[in-house]
């Protein structure tokens, strides 16, 4: 959260072994705590299944700031997650092409 109360935030996505071309990110949700993003919900990666488990997807969430360096505010999903993220990551891999959904709480 910023001086003014609310916070800034997007969405940025980064699709292993693509560089620049695999970076995408949301629009920035103007001064809000909950905001929801839904403008890639599906997208799509030309892997085989079982070279996906080697592989991080950095899906993460970040504070837009005017003037200084972006603020990570939570909520990294791939090989390097932790706890109910990491769980959700291993969800989608062993279910092949299912939808997984599930809501994630951002970090403080």
């Amino acid at each position: 959260m910023d001086a003014n109360g609310y916070s800034d935030p997007y969405v940025k996505c980064l699709k292993p072994d693509m560089g620049k071309k695999g970076k995408c990110k949301t629009q920035i949700k103007k001064r809000t705590l909950n905001p929801e993003f839904n403008e890639f919900q599906e997208f799509s990666y030309d892997i085989k299944h079982s070279e996906l488990a080697k592989k991080t997807l950095d899906i993460s969430v970040w504070d837009y700031d005017i003037g200084k360096s972006n603020d990570y505010i939570g909520c990294q999903l791939g090989i390097t997650a932790k706890g109910e993220r990491l769980k959700h990551w291993y969800e989608c891999l062993k279910n092949k092409d299912k939808k997984i959904e599930r809501w994630h709480t951002l970090m403080n």
